[in-house]
């Protein structure tokens, strides 16, 4: 098996999309690995809750296939909130974003995925959205036009992104919250496939784990990826349970 996967979410295929919906963590409990990050989400969320308030305006960055969007899901499932996603290449215009600012209900979250890819002109229309919650409107056009102010409903924006330097320095600073995400290790890792595994219903040595986890280059996408085939191969040359001789005929087919 070409164990070189890519991590890259828009790289997947539907099948595969959905199967990464399935094995996501849904609270901060089930999540695992990224400690600090974790932490500290946990406090800032509780905090905001306890005050009645929308959480800040969170910037998640690192490499893909790391947790970026299970955690944004995972902070409005904390809070109970809606939870909206789109991501930076669909929003060409700036009516794209305000069709969806003005829907949001109180304390919703917006996400945003790849908000580095942002145009110029959309990014600053969301500046007066994250500090004032409020967008302007142009009515009509030609002489006719004219801007009318929309107050929007208080909302948690959380921008996803692999390439922190692409942001500008105007929108990085209207993010409160900015966590880095970083690789997992593979002890982690083994944590993740176990319970990977008993989701999808298969058997899985300590030892074949470790392998798949050796694998993975740290990345929580890619060690879904080979125990899902590996366990192909668990279902067609072996018994179904996932061994070490299973895993390694698996990963070097």
């Amino acid at each position: 098996m070409n164990t070189n996967l890519d991590a890259n979410k828009e790289n997947l295929t539907p099948t595969e999309k959905e199967i990464e919906k399935v094995l996501r963590p849904l609270s901060f409990n089930d999540f695992t690995g990224q400690e600090k990050v974790v932490e500290n989400l946990k406090i800032f969320v509780k905090a905001a809750a306890q005050r009645g308030e929308s959480l800040d305006h969170v910037l998640l960055h690192g490499p893909p296939g790391l947790g970026k969007t299970t955690l944004a899901n995972i902070i409005a499932n904390e809070l109970g909130v809606g939870f909206k996603v789109t991501s930076g290449p669909v929003l060409e215009k700036p009516g794209d974003l305000a069709g969806l600012l003005t829907n949001l209900e109180e304390g919703d979250v917006l996400f945003i995925d790849e908000i580095h890819r942002l145009s110029s002109v959309v990014e600053e229309y969301l500046y007066s959205a994250m500090e004032d919650y409020k967008i302007d409107i142009m009515i009509d056009s030609g002489p006719n036009a004219r801007s009318v102010q929309i107050e929007l409903n208080p909302f948690t924006l959380i921008g996803a992104t692999t390439r922190t330097g692409l942001l500008t320095a105007p929108l990085r600073a209207r993010f409160g919250i900015t966590s880095r995400l970083e690789y997992y290790d593979a002890a982690v890792l083994v944590k993740i496939i176990k319970r990977s595994s008993n989701i999808i219903h298969v058997g899985i040595d300590d030892d074949a784990a470790h392998e798949i986890s050796r694998r993975s280059r740290g990345t929580p996408r890619i060690t879904n990826a080979l125990l899902r085939r590996v366990r192909d191969f668990a279902q067609v040359k072996g018994n179904g349970r996932i061994d070490k001789g299973i895993a390694l005929f698996g990963l070097d087919a």
